[in-house]
């Protein structure tokens, strides 16, 4: 494989479990090596998110991510900071002096990828990085590497789900039968399930509601957002449960649409080009 990530990228690696992606991104990290070939021009600050992590500690998440940025060159005063931070952007249910071997997978996930960006990070790899998050913490993770790509960092993911890789990665590869592979351009709704075009604006005080994870939900093939909402192809036996969660958070449904094959109208997220 000849695989290359350029500044400001967002590089998603798709397949299935036992396909490599996670000792990919091991060889990325240098903490694994490989049989042949190097990995050159890493960048000297390299955040990483494992696909488990699940520390047995007594210390608090906040002692935990203090000394790690004291180990990462930080002061303890501007690691304890930073650690607060971004626990209460990650909103660390519990708060950030829970023992990390009380939190739940997904709160302890968040921990994770703090760890990761305590210091900023020129290449964020992050493995599975939505496992166990909730929903409110999907759209942050989106923001983040949004906000790493745009300071020049790469940004390098794996997911399982096509959703996914379409929504968040200007990019993305095949990982399988040994072979890394560019995956081609693609037009939303190849599937051959029928399909509906749901378009939610903001609810009745006028105000858009906080945007959610619409990727992450079952069924969604494609989002597009703009100021006055959202507009997506989901699964026709998924559309339901959707709208339910839009009118939970606040949203209002303008208009739904059935369709087959009538996907032109979504935009399409271009994802060729080189990697190395």
């Amino acid at each position: 494989m000849d695989v290359e990530a350029s500044a400001g990228e967002v590089v998603a690696f798709a397949g299935g479990n036992g396909s490599g992606k996670s000792t990919l991104l091991r060889i990325a990290v240098g903490l694994s090596r490989p049989t042949r070939g190097t990995v050159a021009a890493r960048p000297p600050v390299v955040g990483y998110v494992p696909d488990r992590f699940s520390p047995n500690e007594r210390m608090s998440a906040a002692a935990y991510l203090t000394h790690m940025g004291r180990v990462r060159g930080l002061t303890t005063s501007a690691a304890s900071a930073r650690a607060g931070r971004l626990l209460d952007r990650l909103a660390l249910v519990g708060g950030k002096h829970a023992p990390l071997r009380s939190l739940s997978k997904g709160n302890a996930q968040k921990v994770a990828l703090a760890q990761a960006l305590l210091v900023e990070p020129g290449l964020l790899v992050l493995d599975e990085p939505w496992s166990g998050l909730d929903a409110d913490a999907h759209g942050v993770l989106a923001e983040i590497m949004t906000e790493v790509a745009a300071a020049g960092g790469i940004v390098v993911f794996t997911d399982h789900r096509e959703s996914v890789t379409r929504a968040r990665a200007t990019r993305t590869y095949a990982v399988g039968n040994g072979r890394v592979s560019l995956r081609g351009p693609e037009s939303w709704g190849t599937g051959q399930r029928p399909t509906s075009d749901v378009v939610l604006a903001a609810g009745k005080e006028g105000r858009v509601p906080q945007d959610l994870a619409w990727e992450e939900l079952d069924g969604v093939r494609a989002v597009s957002r703009d100021v006055t909402g959202v507009r997506m192809c989901v699964e026709r036996e998924s559309t339901d449960a959707l709208l339910l969660t839009a009118l939970q958070h606040g949203w209002s449904v303008e208009c739904v649409t059935g369709t087959t094959t009538d996907h032109h109208r979504m935009p399409s997220v271009a994802t060729n080009g080189n990697i190395r």
